[in-house]
């Protein structure tokens, strides 16, 4: 199997890197393409993939290909691909709103994948949902979870509306987690610790609750109860947050961002 990416920026080199990495292919059976020379030189630097800068050298020959570029350079890139592609192909899209219908009308392919990662994949600890067009088969699907389990881990949903929704809480979710750290490391600083200091308590708090979560079947509030006792101060500050709405506050910043991603959705098909 060769697999292709197009586009070597930061979400398709974390990709072509994790494949590299998982041993899942033979090094010239994995190629990537980008429009940029300096972006290609510097690609050409690292020794465990094939490198291009013409469709026509590389999508012929692709099994999978991986579209990996800006929305908004969808359309012009099909264009420029779609005669040079062939019927078995499966190419997984990673573009923000772009449908699979889209994407199966401007290539003139009916095997499509559309992909939604997030950033812990630069890291081995990503989640990307997927989901597929019904002409992709059980064995290709089970080809490409491998594929995108190399970046961390994969769930495959029923529906491109769950593939929006999931952008509300993995996709855009570690966006969250980090307006929480940052928070807390400013508390932490204006209580009088240094930033090193402020720093390595809010990481070793983070990891480590994120590990206990992991650890067992518990849910978080039973896990918040373990921390907080009657009169005590877990229990001070969860009242806080209460009183202020914080985990409304929270779903809401998620559906907001679940109704953003239905947005630029009819933004790219009216555009």
């Amino acid at each position: 199997m060769k697999v292709l990416v197009i586009g070597g920026g930061n979400m398709g080199l974390t990709y072509a890197e994790a494949i590299a990495k998982s041993k899942f292919l033979k090094d010239k059976d994995l190629m990537i393409l980008d429009n940029s020379k300096e972006k290609t030189e510097e690609l050409r630097k690292r020794s465990h993939f094939a490198v291009f800068e013409k469709l026509e050298e590389c999508v012929p020959a692709a099994d999978v290909i991986f579209i990996a570029v800006k929305p908004y350079h969808a359309n012009a890139l099909m264009e420029s691909m779609k005669d040079l592609t062939s019927e078995g192909q499966i190419f997984i899209s990673l573009m923000a709103g772009v449908t699979i219908a889209a994407i199966q009308e401007g290539l003139n392919r009916k095997k499509v994948v559309r992909a939604m990662p997030n950033l812990p994949a630069q890291v081995g600890k990503g989640l990307t949902s997927f989901t597929a067009s019904d002409e992709v088969s059980r064995l290709e699907l089970s080809t490409i979870e491998n594929l995108l389990d190399t970046t961390g881990r994969s769930v495959r949903l029923d529906t491109e509306n769950d593939i929006d929704a999931s952008t509300g809480i993995s996709g855009s979710g570690p966006a969250y987690i980090f307006y929480f750290m940052q928070s807390m490391l400013e508390a932490a600083l204006k209580m009088g610790f240094s930033k090193h200091d402020s720093r390595v308590l809010v990481e070793q708090t983070f990891a480590g609750a994120v590990e206990l979560f992991g650890s067992s079947d518990m849910d978080p509030e039973a896990w918040m109860n373990k921390v907080a006792s009657k009169g005590g101060t877990t229990r001070a500050a969860l009242d806080s947050m209460e009183d202020n709405n914080v985990k409304e506050m929270i779903k809401e910043a998620a559906y907001a961002a679940f109704n953003r991603a239905v947005e630029l959705g009819k933004e790219y098909q009216n555009g």
